[in-house]
């Protein structure tokens, strides 16, 4: 039986069905929690600001890249030239 860091709740999880790096949700506080060692099966709980770097690369790299939109608007251009 493995516990959330975060609430204490037990979670019934088998060391055969998880791996390493898979990531589960606490099914009482909805808390993202990454497998790091599966026999026995111990989990982390993962921070908010790592998912808000995941989720910024992920929109970076689908934007072709940062700072980009900026310079196709225009903005950044001095503005003595106007």
């Amino acid at each position: 039986m493995t516990r959330c860091p975060e609430c204490d709740a037990e979670i019934d999880l088998d060391e055969d069905e998880v791996e390493e790096g898979e990531i589960l949700t606490c099914p009482e506080c909805d808390t993202e929690l990454e497998v790091t060692q599966t026999h026995p099966v111990h989990v982390i709980a993962l921070s908010e600001d790592e998912d808000e770097e995941e989720s910024d690369e992920e929109e970076d790299e689908e934007e072709g890249g940062e700072g980009e939109e900026e310079d196709e608007s225009g903005y950044g251009e001095d503005e003595d030239e106007a």
